[in-house]
C-alpha cells in the first residue's frame, strides 16, 4: 500500500513538473532573463533527476542530534552559503496566493503582464519543487513566505530549515514523504563526494550555473539503496571535499556566538542548524 501511495505521489509530481517545463520552454530569452534576475536558478531544479535509492540511503545517515549527516568518519551539513550559491539566489521580490496549481498554470499561460507571469511561475516552483507539502497545490504558508520576501530578504534559511526538519521527521517515522527540496540536497551532496576534474575559474563566469550543470550531468540510476548505504558507511575523510570548488566567499557563517549552531527560521517554525562542517573549514584553513 505504501509503495502504491509513493508511486501515485511521484506520478502526480511528474505531471506537474512536466507542465512547468512546458511553460518554461515556451518563454523567450528575454522573459527567462527576467526570471533569472528576480529569482535565480530555480527552473533548473525541475530538470534535476532525483535518484530515489541514493536519496533513501542518504536520509538514513542524517544525525538528528546534531542536525548533520554522519557518513562513516565524516560529518557534513549543507550551509547557508552553499545553498545561496547553488541557487544563485538574489534578494527575492514577488507576491502570490494560496491556490491550486491548475489555477496558477492557467494564470501563467494567459496573463498579459510578463512580470506577473514570472512571479507566478516562481511561486509555483517554490510550492511544487522546494516546499512540496500539498500535492497539486501551493501550501498557504509557502504563499505567505513568498508574500513576505522583500528585496532585502532571502528564502535560503527557510529552505535549509525545512530540509533539516523533514529529514528528521523521515528518520523518526522510518518512512514518509520528504517535503523539502530533494533536488537541491542531492546537487549539494554530489558536489562534495565525487572528485571530478573541474575548472574552478568557471564560477567567476557571469552566466555559470551550478544547478544547470547538475541538471545536464548524466548520472547512473541503477545503484541499489543497499549499495549506496555500503558506500556511505565506508567513506573516509580523504574521500570528501570539505570545501566545494565552487565555494568562493572568503567569509562563511561557522558559529553563533560561542556555539556551533544557528537558528534557522523555517516556514513551519524555527529549527537549530548545525554548522560543524563550516567549523571544519576553519580548521583546515589553518
Amino acid at each position: 500500500m505504501r509503495n502504491e501511495y509513493l508511486n501515485k505521489v511521484e506520478d502526480n509530481a511528474s505531471n506537474e513538473f512536466q507542465e512547468l517545463r512546458d511553460i518554461w520552454v515556451q518563454w523567450d530569452d528575454e522573459v527567462r532573463q527576467l526570471f533569472y534576475q528576480n529569482y535565480g536558478d530555480l527552473p533548473y531544479l525541475i530538470d534535476i533527476k532525483v535518484d530515489k535509492h541514493l536519496f533513501q540511503a542518504v536520509v538514513q545517515f542524517q544525525n538528528p542530534a546534531y542536525s548533520c549527516f554522519t557518513f562513516g568518519e565524516v560529518d557534513l551539513v549543507p550551509t547557508l552559503e552553499e545553498y545561496t550559491i547553488l541557487l544563485r539566489c538574489p534578494k527575492i521580490q514577488g507576491d502570490g496566493k494560496c491556490i491550486p496549481w491548475v489555477s496558477l498554470r492557467d494564470l501563467i499561460l494567459a496573463h498579459p503582464d510578463i512580470k506577473r507571469r514570472v512571479d507566478v511561475l516562481a511561486l509555483s516552483i517554490y510550492g511544487l519543487v522546494i516546499f512540496p507539502k500539498a500535492l497539486g497545490h501551493i501550501d498557504e504558508v509557502v504563499a505567505d513566505l513568498f508574500d513576505r520576501l522583500g528585496k532585502q530578504n532571502t528564502p535560503v534559511p527557510a529552505i535549509l530549515a525545512e530540509t533539516f526538519r523533514s529529514l528528521s521527521a523521515c528518520r523518526r517515522a522510518g518512512e514518509g514523504r520528504f517535503i523539502g527540496c530533494a533536488q537541491l540536497l542531492l546537487a549539494w551532496f554530489h558536489s562534495h563526494f565525487w572528485k571530478v576534474d573541474k575548472v574552478p575559474y568557471r564560477v567567476f563566469f557571469k552566466d555559470y550555473s551550478l544547478l544547470k550543470e547538475a541538471a545536464t550531468t548524466p548520472r547512473r540510476d541503477d545503484i541499489t539503496e543497499e549499495r549506496w548505504i555500503e558506500i556511505l558507511q565506508n567513506l573516509r575523510e580523504e574521500d570528501v571535499m570539505w570545501k566545494a570548488l565552487w565555494m568562493t566567499p572568503s567569509e562563511i557563517l561557522y558559529q553563533c556566538g560561542s556555539f556551533d549552531w544557528v537558528h534557522l527560521p523555517g516556514i513551519w517554525g524555527v529549527i537549530g542548524g548545525n554548522t560543524r562542517r563550516s567549523s571544519l573549514y576553519q580548521q583546515h584553513k589553518h
